[in-house]
């Protein structure tokens, strides 16, 4: 489980491709990855991956072929940086929400204004995720968890409106994207099981 508060902007230095999917290794900056085993869960642009090895500042992670189809990470190339989470722990703050790095969707930024010292930025995503994206409400874009302003739902897609502080500008890749570029989407949690519970008889 994470929060979608980024701790670190990492590097993506290599992708192997095994057998029809890949293997990743990621460099860290600020994170100590010798206080990270063999094993953990990491979120990496929101998506939680499993440390398969680790060697100084490098982590290593091996990315499925369902992974690879729900995400975008069959794009990456080495070079693309990409925000990182640990998994927290049972005495953390609880500073953004119930994050679980399952990608719900992917989406792309349409648009992005100065407010302020703060950025706007109007997403566009898939339909079927329009039900859970709910003005005040919580959503996770490439692992950070941003409060929805507005939204807006189109005949094909939902659009939605989040604000940057100069603070998350700063610590994570957001500040960096231009119109088109693409994101994963992870829903509120606790929305999803609510329309799964409605919506099943």
């Amino acid at each position: 489980m994470f929060t979608g508060i980024v701790q670190d902007i990492g590097e993506i230095t290599s992708i192997i491709p095994r057998k029809g999917d890949v293997a990743i290794e990621i460099a860290l900056k600020q994170i100590d990855s010798g206080a990270i085993r063999i094993g953990d869960s990491v979120s990496v642009a929101g998506a939680c991956l499993t440390v398969v090895n680790r060697r100084e500042d490098r982590l290593f992670f091996d990315v499925s072929r369902e992974t690879l189809t729900r995400t975008l990470m069959d794009q990456w190339r080495p070079g693309i940086k990409v925000n990182v989470e640990l998994a927290m722990s049972g005495s953390d703050r609880f500073g953004g929400h119930m994050v679980s790095g399952h990608i719900d969707g992917k989406g792309r930024l349409v648009s992005r204004y100065e407010s302020a010292r703060s950025t706007r930025m109007v997403f566009e995503g898939e339909k079927e995720i329009a039900p859970f994206v709910a003005e005040k409400g919580s959503i996770t874009i490439d692992g950070v968890s941003l409060t929805v302003n507005s939204v807006s739902d189109e005949p094909s897609s939902v659009r939605f409106e989040v604000n940057l502080v100069p603070h998350t500008l700063s610590v994570t890749t957001l500040g960096n994207l231009d119109a088109d570029d693409r994101v994963h989407l992870e829903v509120d949690l606790i929305a999803r099981y609510l329309h799964r519970m409605m919506t099943v008889q």
